[in-house]
């Protein structure tokens, strides 16, 4: 058996491989009048990668509150309106044989700009208030790029975040869920607070690597409480800030072994997205060093960014750079991507759908 088909437990999760569906957003909850609701369209979109034989499928950013989504179309957990049509995605992805995990998030200062999806006839930056946009919460007053300014938040606003991903941790458990990550990466509110780039406050939750990772840290400890004790809880880390002075992968890996303790059970591994202009050299397999840094502090990692062959995802798992790999854009392109790595890498034991055998090979479904 390759290493990517061979199955990942998690406290009380067994993961039938390694090859999962990375978050992507998707912007796709249009309903104006019912904010972050999923609808049939998720229920297809999630369902097809577990069809496709993916082991573990991540949503998109889902918000914990509403002014914490990416854009007006960001899917939510902020209200128990939001459980039951989850409910029909997850159970989609059941039903095809697949295990699902909600990524939590509140996009802080990066909150409430437009779409700008191919079609869309959206000028760039923040929706105005006017046009269903509103103020965004973040660190302190300083803008990403060109987008508004956000309010600072506030001692108040800050904890009232920390109760908001716990009760959208425990709406995830009723919603059927199988596992819960938190978006700590990419800029976002918990990264935000988190890096001394953009970290700059000297109150509590700054002034101090202590203070800056206190909201990251108290996140997962109030989540890892909402969760039944076997529910694998996961934190997406840029573990790279790609910014002069912000956070490296020797940084992040001592992050790693903090949550831990507060009950985190993997990690996975992304890099940047914390300032506007940052320089980036995406290659394949360009973000794995952080993933292998990380897990060499003893926390399990998945790790992402352009891993797209087969033979480099086995690669990656072989040498102990991660136990998982998480593909985006790759799956999008072929959702059955598991099931033609199985092929590729010779593995008999991979993933099986027996309606679709007439379209693989016997050696794929023997046993």
């Amino acid at each position: 058996m390759s290493h990517l088909f061979t199955p990942l437990s998690l406290r009380s999760l067994t993961v039938a491989n390694r090859a999962w569906v990375s978050p992507m957003c998707m912007y796709a909850c249009e309903d104006p009048a019912a904010p972050g609701v999923v609808g049939p369209w998720h229920a297809v979109h999630y369902g097809q990668f577990a069809l496709g034989g993916a082991g573990l499928v991540l949503t998109e950013a889902t918000a914990v509150l509403p002014e914490g989504r990416v854009t007006p179309q960001d899917a939510g957990l902020w209200s128990d309106d939001h459980v039951a049509p989850w409910r029909l995605v997850t159970g989609a992805v059941h039903a095809a044989g697949g295990r699902i995990a909600v990524q939590l998030a509140h996009a802080g200062r990066k909150a409430g700009h437009y779409r700008n999806l191919p079609g869309d006839d959206d000028p760039v930056g923040s929706v105005p208030v006017a046009d269903g946009g509103w103020v965004a919460v973040g660190a302190s007053e300083e803008p990403f790029g060109d987008y508004a300014a956000p309010r600072a938040a506030t001692d108040a606003d800050l904890r009232a975040v920390v109760a908001a991903f716990a009760d959208a941790a425990r709406r995830a458990v009723a919603a059927g869920f199988d596992a819960v990550e938190l978006h700590g990466a990419h800029g976002y509110l918990l990264h935000e607070l988190l890096s001394p780039v953009t970290g700059s406050r000297v109150d509590g939750w700054g002034g101090s690597r202590a203070g800056r990772e206190r909201l990251l840290v108290d996140t997962a400890r109030a989540v890892r409480a909402a969760l039944p004790a076997g529910m694998p809880l996961l934190v997406r880390l840029s573990v790279s800030d790609v910014a002069p002075g912000g956070l490296g992968p020797d940084d992040s890996a001592a992050l790693a072994g903090r949550l831990a303790a507060a009950g985190v059970d993997l990690v996975d591994c992304s890099s940047g997205g914390l300032v506007p202009g940052a320089e980036y050299r995406p290659a394949p397999g360009y973000q794995v060093p952080g993933s292998a840094a990380v897990r060499a502090a003893g926390v399990p990692t998945a790790a992402v960014g352009l891993i797209e062959e087969p033979w480099h995802a086995e690669d990656v798992l072989r040498r102990g750079e991660a136990d998982a790999v998480l593909l985006g854009r790759a799956m999008l392109r072929d959702p059955h991507w598991a099931r033609h790595a199985a092929v590729a890498l010779g593995d008999a034991a991979g993933p099986r759908e027996p309606r679709y055998h007439r379209a693989w090979r016997r050696t794929v479904l023997a046993g």
